[in-house]
């Protein structure tokens, strides 16, 4: 008997909240659902509910290790794109409309209505896509043929740390110039807020300003860690398929397929190692998650109070602890939603 009081003991349900910067906002997962809080142009704050029910709510083989990974992955873009678009919409909804418009813009609006605005963020991602495409899979694959070619085929051994190598430099390179503009500026802020909300909630402290404020900027669930994590797996992984298939190094068109093809595993097995970092504190999991920690210090960046209190809102609201006068439902939100494993931040 007293074993299995023991047992119990040692049986801790793993409650983690998680969410996204946006535009002037905050979005928070919690058990309760997703909650988007936004800071509008006249300084007042709008908070709303959303309907997100998980594929593994509804098939819950998807929710299984090393499969929920990828789900997880495609789920949280789709939905950060959608609450994104609607911060971008909130953001400039009042801002003066008394300049004057080229035929473009009256052409956009005639077509697109009140869709312009997600219809010009939907082409912006694909564009991203694109460019993300041949920036990170087709680039470092190309110069490294390139400079191997110059040395007559010397570096053939190091082809995958070459690549990996460069996508990480490409992605640190990317982030400081991004951090240094004011508009991604001040969504690094919202980011810093979330974090620091997110830790104080942890921590089991009284979400105020005050509390928040003295909380760290650099969580260990941030997506900024899993993809850091990402590209030291890929690196391995590729070095291990080149020493089983040498061959594969002769022919770029197909090692990029490849590489798109090993991507799902990758992304599970990071998915994993990252939900261990979440739950487990020790030497082991420090290290996968440091060079994560160190890039936060670009994506995240001190908030103003103001930003602290967004934060503090939406996961309130995600949490159910936010008087319902006080939140807006956008849709009916399913009794069933239990969100108990949320990696992203």
């Amino acid at each position: 008997m007293k074993k299995d009081i023991t047992l119990k003991k040692k049986k801790k349900k793993y409650c983690a909240v998680g969410g996204q910067a946006l535009i002037e906002g905050v979005m928070m997962m919690g058990q309760k659902g997703a909650a988007v809080s936004l800071r509008k142009p006249d300084g007042t704050l709008n908070t709303t509910m959303k309907s997100f029910v998980r594929a593994r709510d509804k098939h819950k083989w998807l929710g299984l290790p090393f499969i929920r990974g990828m789900v997880n992955l495609v789920e949280s873009q789709v939905f950060g794109f959608k609450c994104m678009t609607q911060s971008a919409e909130s953001a400039f909804e009042d801002i003066d409309e008394s300049g004057e418009k080229t035929k473009f813009d009256i052409w956009l609006e005639e077509k697109l209505g009140d869709k312009m605005m997600g219809a010009i963020t939907t082409i912006g991602t694909v564009l991203g896509i694109g460019l993300a495409f041949i920036i990170f899979a087709w680039l470092p694959t190309w110069l490294f043929g390139a400079l191997n070619n110059m040395t007559g085929g010397e570096l053939d051994g190091f082809k995958a740390l070459f690549e990996g190598l460069l996508r990480v430099a490409i992605f640190v390179g990317y982030m400081f110039a991004m951090s240094r503009l004011p508009d991604i500026r001040r969504v690094f802020m919202y980011h810093g807020a979330e974090h620091k909300t997110i830790f104080c909630y942890e921590a089991k402290k009284d979400l105020t300003v005050e509390n928040v404020r003295r909380q760290s900027r650099l969580h260990p669930r941030c997506g900024t860690s899993f993809i850091f994590l990402t590209i030291a797996l890929s690196i391995a992984v590729s070095a291990l398929v080149l020493f089983f298939f040498p061959g594969l190094k002769d022919h770029n068109g197909l090692w990029i397929a490849v590489k798109l093809i090993m991507l799902p595993l990758i992304v599970s097995v990071g998915y994993e190692l990252i939900q261990l970092a979440g739950r487990y504190q020790n030497v082991f999991t420090h290290a996968l998650i440091l060079p994560g920690l160190w890039m936060q210090k670009l994506t995240t960046v001190e908030p103003e109070d103001a930003m602290i209190e967004v934060a503090i809102t939406a996961l309130k609201a995600a949490e159910g602890l936010l008087p319902p006068e006080e939140i807006t439902v956008e849709e009916p939100i399913p009794e069933e939603i239990n969100m108990r494993i949320l990696p992203e931040l």
